[in-house]
């Protein structure tokens, strides 16, 4: 097998389980663990998955946040969940704005069940899911564009929030603890933070193994959420910092 291909089957199992191990690999490839190594050093440099003892993993870490295509191609069903539970958030004629991530951009495909809406967004498959749609007022930020996050960042899209107001700030993280959501990139978590400042109410989406986790960067602590919405129930000491706050917590369970 050419390297290329190694390495996009690789991703490919990466997506498929979450993780690989380095034996694994090397055995199923027919090739050394130097050459695996190699390999996943790489893929690493391209921000692609995080190596880990014995292997590589696309979780997240702290510091460390999978490439968008990643995520967006996992939990759909689950993702959709929180969504709907979102969308319960939304009115006509409201101005809405939506953050980056897998989620979000589920999300972005279901607010036109809600127009007209104006939808203030840097998530680039929002843009393309709503600049289509009547009814919908599409703001799209501008700056720098993040293949890895799918989405428009930096001080261009900074100073744009610092000009817009919103009814609603849809909020994802890949991290919350000690009653705090958390992110691992600078640049989303300044995008994030214009985004809950420009709104009126901000609602936090939040896979529920997320929970319990850091980050590099503080975001916002769970007082300053509406409401705190995820696919399962969390821990126990979850629920009870979300609680504590006063914030709603709503679980979208299945069924």
């Amino acid at each position: 097998m050419k390297r290329d291909d190694r390495r996009q089957s690789i991703l490919d199992a990466l997506v498929r389980d979450g993780a690989v191990q380095l034996d694994e690999l090397a055995e199923r490839f027919g090739v050394s663990k130097m050459t695996i190594h190699r390999d996943l050093d790489d893929l690493e440099t391209e921000g692609l998955l995080r190596k880990i003892r014995g292997g590589a993993t696309i979780e997240p870490g702290s510091q460390f946040e999978s490439d968008f295509r990643f995520r967006q191609l996992q939990g759909h069903d689950l993702k959709e969940r929180m969504a709907r539970a979102a969308l319960e958030w939304v009115e006509p004629g409201m101005t809405v704005m939506v953050n980056d991530g897998s989620t979000a951009s589920v999300l972005g495909s279901l607010l036109p069940e809600k127009r007209p809406l104006t939808v203030i967004t840097n998530n680039d498959a929002v843009m393309e899911a709503l600049k289509a749609e009547p009814g919908m007022t599409v703001i799209a930020l501008g700056g720098r564009y993040s293949a890895k996050y799918n989405a428009w960042i930096g001080r261009v899209t900074e100073g744009a929030l610092a000009t817009l107001r919103a009814d609603l700030a849809f909020i994802s993280t890949p991290a919350a603890g000690d009653g705090r959501a958390y992110h691992m990139d600078d640049d989303i978590t300044r995008a994030k933070r214009g985004m809950m400042d420009a709104a009126a109410q901000s609602v936090l989406l939040i896979n529920h193994l997320r929970f319990d986790r850091t980050a590099l960067h503080v975001l916002a602590d769970f007082s300053e959420f509406a409401a705190v919405i995820t696919d399962a129930d969390p821990s126990e000491a979850a629920r009870a910092q979300i609680e504590a706050t006063g914030a709603v917590l709503q679980v979208a369970k299945s069924g």
